[in-house]
């Protein structure tokens, strides 16, 4: 699963030699007779490396630059297999696209090692210069070949939200200290037969078994729950939460770093491309938001039905909540013409962003308070005005931005526009 080999030899022994000689479980070899088998092999796994005999006969080169031009997005490494010795035609195969040659009869020792030293050079490359993990390209092939061969195992995608404002606060150096810190907590959990990669900066992915995948969920959620607060300062720990100063005096409460998990064992009757499983992941990981702290969804495989995952909608609705009815007016004139939805109703409807005018006298905070805690607003965002400034007050009730009165309508616009994309995206 983690690396493809392709072997390309007609002969009855010595394919199946080399075979045995590289394969370990984190090294599949597949051995075909012909070119053809190989190239329909190719599409289907997209193999890291192909050993080539030129006991095929025909013109291997003219093969070698077909090759290189039909696999250009995967560019896998070529190894030529050769009873001949002449440098000529090294230099000629090495011409032509070849990445080695190799002449027979040669050391199983060497041969072993010179490949495994290719794989490496080869997965080097693609792997993330932080944190040492597949990316995402090195995830998509790995999906692809799990799909082809309908192995038994299970997908859990996992996500640090938060995460751009912490390191934009903090800094980069203190966002890659944490993920650093995260994925030693993943590693300590997995065995060695299990695969993770990182699809993102925040976004990581783990293929394990159906049996473990709600166990690993659970441990990282309570790991990462219990770790995250040593990433912040005394000042923020102290209260709850960090500070955002924006423009015009606003100022934005942001909730500490938590994760999210989502998770399913592999049903292939529902699975077509690696593109789908990431998509259904997120689906699944989305579910699991809750109003504060980590935590993970795992959808079960007899709880499934057709069509299950839907695909997210853009949410332009906003909810305003305003005693002041001119103003009330203004905002919604100004949100329609940008062409957001404006909701009457908070019971029946759902918005992406509610606007909140905590009154004179700050009466309606408790009101805040149970929005922020329904289960139904986890994932919208609450502007909350105020003509009195207790920033303390308000942001302690939970709400995502303190914007004083009086404001600038394209202040209150810019924010709308920001949290509408946090929402959605």
């Amino acid at each position: 699963m983690f690396c493809s080999v392709l072997i390309i030899d007609k002969r009855k022994e010595l394919p199946f030699k080399y075979k045995k000689s590289i394969e370990n479980p984190f090294v599949s070899v597949n051995v075909v007779k012909t070119i053809s088998d190989g190239l329909e092999y190719l599409e289907k796994y997209e193999s890291d490396m192909i050993i080539i005999s030129d006991s095929l006969g025909g013109n291997i080169p003219e093969f070698c630059e077909r090759l290189r031009v039909l696999t250009y997005k995967t560019r896998p490494v070529i190894v030529i297999m050769s009873k001949s010795s002449d440098v000529n035609d090294k230099v000629e195969y090495l011409k032509s696209g070849a990445d080695d040659f190799i002449s027979e009869p040669v050391n199983v020792d060497e041969f072993k090692m010179r490949i495994k030293a290719h794989l490496r050079r080869d997965i080097e490359l693609s792997l993330d210069t932080k944190t040492l993990l597949p990316d995402k390209r090195l995830i998509l092939r790995a999906l692809k070949r799990i799909i082809n061969d309908k192995l038994k195992r299970a997908l859990l995608l996992v996500s640090i939200e938060n995460y751009f404002i912490y390191k934009s606060i903090y800094s980069e150096l203190a966002s890659d200290k944490l993920v650093q810190s995260f994925v030693t907590i993943i590693k300590s959990a997995l065995t060695e037969n299990d695969y993770l990669g990182r699809l993102s900066e925040n976004e990581f992915i783990i293929i394990t078994t159906g049996s473990v995948v709600e166990k690993l969920a659970e441990f990282l959620t309570f790991a990462f729950d219990t770790v995250a607060p040593k990433f912040y300062s005394k000042q923020d720990i102290k209260q709850g939460f960090s500070l955002i100063k924006g423009e015009k005096y606003a100022e934005r409460r942001v909730d500490y770093v938590y994760m999210l998990a989502g998770g399913f064992e592999l049903d292939y009757a529902k699975i077509a491309t690696p593109e789908e499983l990431l998509e259904r992941l997120k689906a699944i990981k989305n579910m699991a938001k809750l109003p504060t702290g980590s935590n993970y969804v795992i959808e079960r495989l007899q709880l499934t039905g057709v069509g299950s995952v839907i695909t997210k909608e853009f949410n332009k609705k906003i909810y305003i909540f305003e005693d002041d009815e001119a103003l009330k007016l203004l905002l919604r004139t100004a949100l329609e013409l940008q062409g957001y939805d404006v909701a009457d109703n908070l019971e029946t409807e759902l918005p992406a962003v509610l606007i909140f005018d905590a009154g004179d006298s700050l009466e309606y905070l408790e009101k805040i308070k149970n929005i922020k805690s329904d289960r139904n607003f986890v994932n919208s965002k609450l502007i909350v005005t105020s003509a009195k400034h207790n920033k303390s007050a308000i942001l302690n009730a939970k709400a995502d931005l303190y914007l004083p009165k009086p404001y600038e309508i394209a202040d209150l616009l810019y924010w709308v526009d920001t949290f509408m994309k946090e929402v959605n995206y």
